[in-house]
């Protein structure tokens, strides 16, 4: 669908004359949005990015023999025949700690007592454990022959230079990130963050800890919208709550107009009401690619250029605005830092126990609880009341119908996507 397939820009108090598929819009996104560009990082603020090409070891890891015992260092031939009824002895010729070597050479007659990390003296091949040796007099008596090389971690068995520790386009892992760091380098090049503005409109509104009249209500969907766009690893502008914009078409046009981010979200007046005039405004700077969507809720999504910052017209309903970020925003503030583009939620199987209802051509975002962790029960939560935030949270997660079906039936097993992270266990019942 192109702009010019759309209705007229201003539909304020006209309702939408055609709504977009959402395979149409989700194209779109991914049409337009690639890897922003590369930005080399100090190390400790890797986790969480985007190499933005391999990471090429420059050394070897470790770069020397150590010890992977505290113990003694000694030549394996000299230890063969040690028992508990043999002991031999050795001169201890001085000491291996991390960090400071023992400086000279081990022979036949001698050993080295030597600590876990430290450097492997030269002529040593072995390392005998402590528990096996007693000192006296400068003297250690060893009761166990030890083979060749026991005990000794070599040179490069972690990581050898010129190794591709890590492939473009990972999402940086605690350990990965202390992998690199073992390579000494103070920085990496990374996928640079999405930079994002939050903009929540609506003279209802008022901030959390503000006081409020009894015709307003406290603001929510900032804080929603910024914990999921650093799930997403996107860079906020603004910390949240942000202040709500009044509902005034120059106030949009002000907060819109203002360059420096790569992405908007706005939550509020995307409709069609009088006072909805964002759609108006995104036309008016840029273009609306998108107005109205064929999805339930969320159907007043709008999508549009401002420049080369990409907006997203998000509902004020806390649900519909869940739903058109889980559906369109959040794809696009992964896709431009170098994430996967998939959900971040994880997938479980099970049966719907009561029918889900939705139309053909519109696809429906249901919230459901999660009952049982083998062969889960799914029950609808809610199937309208896009304004009661709560049943997301009564909610385990949240199932799908496409738009080619009329619905789920009753006992048709379905893919439940859940919010959390570990297994499903609401503890409310379906109202």
């Amino acid at each position: 669908m192109t702009s010019t397939d759309l209705p007229p820009r201003d539909v304020r108090m006209k309702g939408f004359a055609q709504r977009a598929l959402v395979a149409d819009v989700l194209d779109w996104v991914r049409d337009v949005t690639g890897c922003l560009a590369p930005e080399r990082v100090p190390i400790h603020e890797l986790p969480g990015r985007v190499l933005s090409e391999a990471a090429i070891a420059p050394i070897d890891v470790p770069s020397f023999d150590r010890s992977a015992m505290d113990g003694y260092a000694l030549i394996a031939s000299a230890t063969e025949g040690a028992s508990l009824y043999n002991p031999l002895s050795f001169a201890i010729a001085g000491q291996a700690l991390p960090g400071s070597g023992f400086p000279g050479t081990v022979n036949g007659q001698t050993a080295v007592r030597i600590m876990t990390g430290a450097p492997i003296p030269a002529g040593a091949d072995c390392v005998l454990p402590a528990e096996h040796a007693t000192e006296n007099d400068g003297r250690v008596e060893i009761t166990l022959a030890i083979p060749l090389g026991k005990h000794i971690g070599r040179a490069a068995e972690d990581v050898a230079s010129g190794q591709r520790v890590l492939p473009e386009g990972r999402l940086l892992r605690p350990q990965d990130v202390g992998l690199l760091a073992s390579l000494g380098l103070p920085e990496f090049p990374v996928i640079r963050r999405p930079r994002v503005r939050l903009v929540v409109t609506g003279n209802e509104l008022v901030a959390p800890g503000h006081e409020r009249d009894a015709d307003q209500i406290f603001e929510s969907n900032s804080l929603m919208l910024a914990a999921l766009v650093s799930r997403d690893g996107g860079l906020l502008e603004a910390r949240a709550p942000v202040p709500p914009v009044r509902d005034d078409e120059d106030a949009i046009r002000e907060v819109l107009a203002r360059p420096g981010c790569d992405l908007i979200l706005v939550s509020g007046g995307s409709s069609v009401g009088s006072e909805d005039y964002a759609p108006t405004v995104v036309a008016e700077l840029g273009e609306l690619l998108f107005h109205g969507v064929a999805i339930r809720p969320s159907s007043p999504t709008g999508i549009g250029l401002i420049g080369d910052t990409l907006v997203f017209l998000l509902p004020g309903n806390p649900v519909s605005c869940l739903c058109a970020y889980d559906m369109f925003a959040g794809e696009a503030v992964r896709r431009l830092g170098g994430r996967p583009s998939v959900w971040p939620y994880r997938e479980t199987r099970g049966v719907l126990e009561e029918r889900i209802t939705s139309a053909i051509g519109r696809v429906d975002y249901c919230r459901v609880a999660v009952r049982g962790e083998t062969q889960s029960r799914i029950s609808p939560l809610a199937l309208s009341g896009a304004s009661i935030l709560s049943s997301t949270t009564r909610a385990d997660g949240f199932v799908l119908v496409p738009a080619e079906l009329e619905g789920h039936a009753a006992g048709t097993e379905i893919t439940v996507w859940l919010y959390d992270a570990s297994a499903a266990s609401s503890n409310f019942e379906a109202p």
